[in-house]
């Protein structure tokens, strides 16, 4: 448990280990979210690419992609027609 004091302005300083744990530097972002009447605090990208990560679960294999270098060689492809190659 980290503890952390509150400044007249409202702001607080995230103590050391939990900015290494949540992967946070100076001008990161935080969410903070309720849960049943508890708060809870996370990194804003870390969350936000968590959630375009499951948006995005399964799409490869519907459009017919079996592994990522099947899908990396098709962006090559489109790109090649996009530049005029």
């Amino acid at each position: 448990m980290e503890v952390a004091k509150i400044s007249s302005k409202g702001q607080i300083t995230i103590p050391i280990s939990v900015r290494h744990a949540l992967k946070l530097k100076s001008g990161d972002k935080v969410v903070i979210q309720e849960e049943n009447g508890r708060f809870y605090f996370d990194n804003a990208a870390l969350v936000a690419f968590g959630r375009v990560e499951n948006e995005f679960k399964g799409a490869a294999a519907e459009a017919g992609f079996s592994n990522e270098a099947e899908m990396q060689e098709y962006m090559k492809e489109i790109r090649g027609e996009v530049r005029g190659y």
